[in-house]
């Protein structure tokens, strides 16, 4: 078994107070008091949103346990980054809306130095999966 340290899991709990804090903060108040029907891609992002920071909760307590919550945050905002961001920055066209969704997402830059990859490689590479029968 793999031993993460004391200062590890604190980490990992600033990091999901981070998020709980934060999102709570931008999207909670727009997702308990919106006044007008949201566009669908507006309506799902905020909602994903508002269940991360809600899910973000429980790793407060299960720092390791929710970790895939933070891998699922790092995976897609890395892809978003490099398959949307990045080809429109380096061409010169990214707009401003963009820009602005990008610099959202450099939060994750800080994930890789928190996340606890030898826990992550033996539970989630290493260990046997479950059974299928």
């Amino acid at each position: 078994m793999v031993d993460v340290s004391l200062f590890r899991l604190y980490s990992l709990r600033a990091l999901y107070l981070l998020v709980v804090v934060g999102l709570g903060i931008v999207v909670w108040p727009g997702v308990i008091h919106h006044e007008k029907p949201w566009e669908l891609m507006e309506g799902v992002v905020q909602c994903m949103l508002a269940a991360f920071s809600a899910l973000s909760v429980l790793g407060l307590r299960y720092p390791l346990q929710m970790l895939p919550l933070l891998l699922w945050e790092l995976v897609w905002k890395s892809i978003w980054m490099i398959i949307v961001a990045l080809p429109l920055w380096y061409s010169g066209q990214m707009d401003e809306s963009t820009l602005a969704i990008a610099l959202e997402c450099l939060i994750v830059v800080i994930f890789p130095f928190i996340i606890p990859w030898r826990f992550v490689f033996a539970h989630y590479v290493k260990k046997h999966g479950d059974r299928w029968r």
